[in-house]
């Protein structure tokens, strides 16, 4: 995992992309929600900053692993994608 990854909860460090993403979006509806007191909004909040950092990590390594297969003159190889 990446490094920034050191930095979060060993519970979010452990989920997979798609429970934090889940999660994430709990967290946004509680918050939208408005029926929490300041200090529940300030935890939920501190959560969810640490939910988008995991799946933006998780993105990004997964964005480093994908290669592309290119046919050339000198046959077929594989390069890093170019995902923008």
């Amino acid at each position: 995992m990446a490094d920034t990854e050191q930095t979060l909860p060993d519970d979010i460090a452990a989920m997979s992309f798609e429970a934090a993403l889940a999660e994430l979006e709990s967290v946004v509806q509680k918050l939208e929600s408005g029926q929490v007191s300041l200090e529940d909004s300030i935890d939920s909040y501190t959560r969810g900053t640490q939910l988008k950092q995991h799946c933006e990590a998780r993105l990004a390594d997964a964005q480093a692993r994908i290669e592309k297969v290119v046919v050339s003159g000198d046959g077929i190889k594989t390069e890093p994608a170019n995902i923008d």
